[in-house]
């Protein structure tokens, strides 16, 4: 991995977690502790991130919506999860996308459907999302008609929640919701880090004929700290090939319809 890769990885991980030290980091990103200092020092000096004793923290600069949804960390794993993802939606569908960098990859797979691109005088496809960021790139696309859900920006992930936004949302209904997590664990399900994104998640999930938890395998096994939901709320988890057939097992036996896809392609 190129540097500015890197440090874009550093940047995405470190938006996820809020908090990383510096051994933390050079086992994420496989370099070494020397390096990673060396890349958080870069970084600070950009007022990217902010530097704590053996670690670093987020700044209050707003880079994540130029850098974080750039892709870089697991970008092949979360491509392959978005095309499996896009796989269940048809034309005329109703598609409710969460925010987060598996639901944006998910959104320019569907962007790039040639079913959904063909002129006509009505859209073919109707997205409903509370990311400012899959608003943003989607909006260009005459044939998708996007609705967004408003509510409060959460000036680190772009995502709005609260009353506003649940208010639009329990006016809908969708045929398909597609929820990005931060965490996902057999027997605590689905998570987030910030509980009024998780409201807003869980309330998407429930006004869809199906809902389906979307995130790379990296995150298979971690709680964080806003619950989202479970296989109650959730008809299925699609993530890459590194779930292992432990973790398969788990997951199954909690409850869950778990569906994997190869970074070649085949799932």
């Amino acid at each position: 991995m190129k540097r500015p890769e890197r440090m874009n990885a550093l940047l995405e991980l470190l938006g996820e977690r809020g908090r990383l030290d510096v051994d933390e980091a050079a086992t994420a990103l496989e370099v070494s502790v020397a390096t990673m200092r060396r890349d958080m020092d870069a970084l600070a000096e950009q007022q990217l991130l902010k530097r704590t004793r053996g670690g670093a923290v987020l700044s209050s600069v707003a880079y994540d919506l130029p850098i974080r949804y750039k892709g870089g960390h697991h970008a092949a794993q979360k491509h392959a999860v978005a095309e499996a993802a896009a796989r269940k939606v048809s034309r005329g569908d109703v598609v409710g996308l969460s925010g987060g960098t598996t639901t944006t990859e998910i959104a320019r797979v569907l962007a790039t459907r040639p079913e959904f691109a063909d002129p006509g005088p009505h859209p073919h496809l109707t997205i409903v999302t509370n990311s400012l960021n899959i608003a943003y790139e989607l909006a260009v696309r005459p044939q998708i008609k996007i609705v967004v859900t408003g509510g409060v920006a959460h000036s680190r992930s772009f995502e709005l929640s609260g009353t506003l936004g649940e208010l639009v949302l329990k006016q809908l209904t969708l045929d398909v919701a597609f929820i990005g997590v931060n965490g996902i664990d057999p027997r605590w399900g689905a998570t987030v880090h910030d509980e009024a994104e998780a409201t807003t998640n869980r309330l998407m999930a429930q006004r869809s004929a199906e809902a389906v938890a979307v995130t790379d395998s990296s995150k298979l096994g971690r709680r964080c700290f806003a619950h989202v939901g479970g296989p109650d709320v959730f008809g299925l988890l699609i993530t890459d090939d590194g779930m292992d057939g432990g973790a398969r097992a788990d997951f199954t036996g909690s409850g869950w319809k778990v569906q994997t896809a190869s970074p070649s392609g085949d799932g």
